[in-house]
C-alpha cells in the first residue's frame, strides 16, 4: 500500500493549523528587529542532508566543518570527562581541537589522562596549550626542551601559546611577565619544529600585536576576542578584596569584528585563523568567517562546555543542531556588500 504523503485530516496537520491560528498574533515581528547583515536567498536553497559537510582545510588538515573546539580545561578531576567527550566529537565529525593549559604536564605526568585524547581524534589536528608565562620561565632556565617533550607526550600536532597578561594581573599570585614577549617568542620559534598558534583569552589583540605576529613564523592566530568569557572578570569575581582601580581594565580589548577588520587591512603572510570570542549565535560566527579574507575556522568553547560535562550523547546532539544551523546559513545567506 502506498504511503499517503499528506492528509488534511491527520492529527499532526490539524494541530499545526490550530497552532497557526492561536499563535499568529504572538508571532508578529517589527522591521526594526531584522538582521540586516545578510541577504536572504530562499530560491537558492535546499535543506541540508544529515551527512552533508562543509569541507574546511586548516593548517594542512581537512576538517568536515569550519569549527574548532577551543582550549578549555585540564589538571582537575572534571577535565578528563570534558576533554575525552570533546575529543570523541572531533574524531566522529572530523574537527580540530585545542587542549586546555597543559602546564601540569611540564614536570609531571600525573594528570596525563586528562589530556590523553589522541586515541579518539584519529588523524584530526590536536594542539597542546601553554601560557606565555611558562614560556618565559622555560626561556630563562633554558628548558624549551620540556615544551617539545610536552607536545610529544600528548601526541599533539602543534602548540598553542596563550597570552593573558590582564588575567595574570587580576589573578591573586598570578604570573608576571618579566621579559619582552616578542623576543621570548622569537627565541622559541627558532627552535620549535611544529606549528605554533598564538591566542588571547578574552580581551583580543590590537593592530600592533597582530602585525607583529603576522611578521613571525607562526602557523596561525586564535582571536580570543572581547565579548565572550572574560578571564579578567572571572579572576575579579574570584577575589574577595579586589582593588577598585583594576576593574576598568576588565572592559578593555578588541571585539572579533574589530580584529577581523584589522586583519583584513594587514598583509596575511600565509597565516590561518581561528575566530573566537563573543559570538552569541551561529550567525555571528558565519558573519565573521565570511568577512575575514584569510582561511579561518570558528572557535567554540563555552557553548560546548556544559554539554560535554553531561555526556557524549548530549554533546553530540548539541553539535548536530549547531552544524545544521551553520549549513543552513551557508546555503541561504550572503553577506551584504556594505557589511
Amino acid at each position: 500500500m502506498s504511503k499517503t504523503l499528506y492528509s488534511p485530516d491527520s492529527f499532526e496537520v490539524s494541530q499545526r493549523k490550530k497552532d497557526h491560528i492561536e499563535l499568529t498574533h504572538k508571532s508578529k515581528t517589527s522591521a526594526a528587529t531584522v538582521d540586516g547583515r545578510f541577504n536572504y536567498e530562499p530560491l537558492f536553497f535546499t535543506h541540508p542532508e544529515p551527512s552533508e559537510t562543509w569541507l574546511s582545510p586548516f593548517l594542512g588538515f581537512n576538517l568536515d566543518y569550519p569549527i574548532w573546539v577551543s582550549s578549555m580545561t585540564g589538571g582537575i578531576e572534571k577535565s578528563q570527562l570534558i576533554n575525552h567527550n570533546l575529543a570523541k566529537l572531533c574524531g566522529e565529525f572530523n574537527l580540530g581541537m585545542g587542549l586546555g593549559s597543559c602546564r601540569s604536564l611540564l614536570n609531571s605526568s600525573d594528570r596525563l589522562s586528562d589530556f590523553a585524547v589522541r586515541k579518539y581524534l584519529g588523524d584530526q589536528p590536536l594542539f597542546a596549550n601553554i601560557g606565555y608565562a611558562q614560556l618565559e620561565e622555560l626561556f630563562s632556565s633554558k628548558k624549551f626542551q620540556l615544551l617539545h617533550d610536552l607536545v610529544k607526550k600528548v601526541e599533539a600536532n602543534g602548540l598553542i601559546i596563550h597570552f593573558n597578561p590582564l588575567q595574570e594581573w587580576f589573578q591573586p599570585n598570578g604570573d608576571k611577565y618579566k621579559m619582552n614577549p616578542l623576543n621570548t617568542l622569537k627565541s622559541f620559534l627558532e627552535v620549535s619544529s611544529y606549528p605554533v598558534i598564538i591566542k588571547e583569552v578574552g580581551q583580543g589583540m590590537g593592530p600592533k600585536s597582530l602585525k607583529a605576529l603576522l611578521d613571525m613564523p607562526i602557523a596561525g592566530i586564535e582571536l580570543g576576542a572581547y565579548g565572550g568569557t572574560n578571564f579578567s572578570l572571572l579572576e575579579n569575581l574570584r577575589s574577595a578584596n579586589e582593588a577598585e582601580y583594576k576593574k576598568p581594565f576588565i572592559h578593555v580589548g578588541h571585539t572579533a569584528l574589530e580584529m577581523v577588520e584589522i586583519l583584513n587591512a594587514l598583509p596575511n603572510k600565509g597565516k590561518e585563523f581561528i575566530i573566537s570570542g563573543g559570538m552569541k549565535t551561529v550567525l555571528d560566527g558565519f558573519e565573521l568567517k565570511s568577512k575575514l579574507k584569510s582561511p579561518s575556522l570558528i572557535g567554540m568553547a563555552s557553548t560546548f562546555l556544559g554539554p560535554a560535562q553531561e555526556s557524549y550523547e548530549v554533546l553530540r546532539e548539541h553539535f548536530l543542531d549547531m552544524k545544521e544551523a551553520l549549513l543552513v546559513a551557508k546555503k541561504i545567506l550572503n553577506l551584504k556588500e556594505n557589511q
